[in-house]
C-alpha cells in the first residue's frame, strides 16, 4: 500500500485485501473515504451513520433537502434500504445492473432521513467498479456514492482534480487512477407505473423507458 498523506495508491482492477480491509474498518467508524466510481470518484460512508452523512453534507456545502444515494454490491443488499419493490421493477434492475443506473425505489421506513431528505424514496446503483463493489462487500452494507466535488461544481474523474478543500475535509483518498469519467449514472424513479427519467446519463433514457414498458406489460 503506497500512501502520500491520506491518499492511498489502489489496483483499478485487484485492488488488495488488506487496503481494502483498512478503509472498511474506517468507514464503519465513521470516517469519510473518496473512491472510484464508475466514472467518477465519490464521497463514501457508511450509509446507516448519521454523523457521517451530515459530514458529507457539510463538506459538499450540499442542500440538506437534496437526498443522498448508495451503492451495493448485490441484488440482496438492497433489501438493506429499500420496501418492496414489484416485479417488473426488480426486472428492471437485473437488466441494468450492475452499471450505470440510479433507481429511485421506496425507501424502507428506517433508512436515515439523511439518505432519503424526506422523500420516502433512496436511489440506490449496483456499482460496477471492482474497488467500490469491494468496499461494500466487505462492509456488508451500502455506501454512498455522491460525487467527491463541491455542489454546483463538476465531478471528478482524476483523484488530481478534487479540489483541495474536499480532500483536507476527508479521512482517506483512494486513488485508482484515472477514471471513465462522463456524465454520471442516468437516474430513473421507479415508484410509479411509469420511468420517470430524473438525470440522463451514462444509460440512454429511452432503453430505460422501452425495457420498464416491457416487464410492466408481462
Amino acid at each position: 500500500m503506497k500512501s502520500t498523506a491520506n491518499i492511498v495508491t489502489v489496483d483499478a482492477r485487484h485492488p488488495d485485501e488488506q487496503t481494502i480491509a483498512d478503509a472498511a474498518a474506517l468507514i464503519r467508524q465513521g470516517g469519510v473515504a473518496i473512491i472510484p466510481t464508475s466514472g467518477l470518484y465519490g464521497l463514501a460512508v457508511d450509509a446507516f451513520n448519521t454523523d457521517a452523512l451530515d459530514r458529507i453534507y457539510r463538506l459538499k456545502r450540499r442542500d440538506t433537502n437534496k437526498a443522498l444515494l448508495v451503492l451495493i454490491d448485490r441484488m440482496e443488499m438492497l433489501d438493506q434500504v429499500a420496501a418492496e419493490i414489484d416485479p417488473a421493477g426488480r426486472a428492471l434492475m437485473n437488466h441494468f445492473w450492475p452499471g450505470g443506473v440510479t433507481f429511485i425505489v421506496p425507501a424502507r421506513p428506517d433508512t436515515p432521513r439523511r439518505l432519503t431528505a424526506g422523500s420516502g424514496k433512496i436511489g440506490v446503483r449496483w456499482v460496477r467498479h471492482p474497488v467500490a463493489a469491494a468496499l461494500a462487500r466487505h462492509l456488508q452494507s451500502p455506501l454512498t456514492g455522491t460525487s467527491a466535488n463541491v455542489s454546483g461544481t463538476g465531478g471528478c474523474a482524476n483523484v488530481d482534480q478534487i479540489g483541495g478543500d474536499v480532500l483536507a475535509s476527508v479521512d482517506l483518498v483512494l486513488d485508482a487512477g484515472p477514471l471513465a469519467g462522463g456524465p454520471g449514472s442516468t437516474v430513473a424513479d421507479i415508484t410509479r407505473a411509469k420511468s420517470i427519467i430524473l438525470r440522463e446519463g451514462a444509460v440512454p433514457a429511452n432503453e430505460i423507458i422501452i425495457q420498464f414498458e416491457k416487464y410492466r406489460s408481462r
